[in-house]
């Protein structure tokens, strides 16, 4: 358990995941008509709502993991069974 005590905690990580989360989720709500309309373009545009579904999904993914983290809950470690 000391072993745990002693880990960084990743605080920087999280504000800055957390604060360009804010400001994605802030520019799509401001800019939905711009989004809209650029994305129902058609052609190669179709593929923006995928590769701006990977962004959110992998900047507030890391924001979500740093902030469990840094309060302290960890995902239970799969134990190895010995025959």
């Amino acid at each position: 358990m000391a072993a745990n005590s002693t880990k960084k905690r990743p605080v920087g990580k999280m504000i800055v995941m957390g604060l360009i989360s804010l400001a994605l989720y802030t520019l799509l709500l401001t800019k939905q008509d711009m989004v809209n309309s650029t994305f129902a373009k058609g052609g190669w545009y179709a593929f923006l709502p995928i590769i701006t579904a990977f962004v959110f999904s992998f900047i507030h993914g890391s924001f979500t993991g740093d902030f469990w983290t840094v309060i302290g809950i960890e995902a239970a470690r799969k134990k190895k069974e010995v025959k």
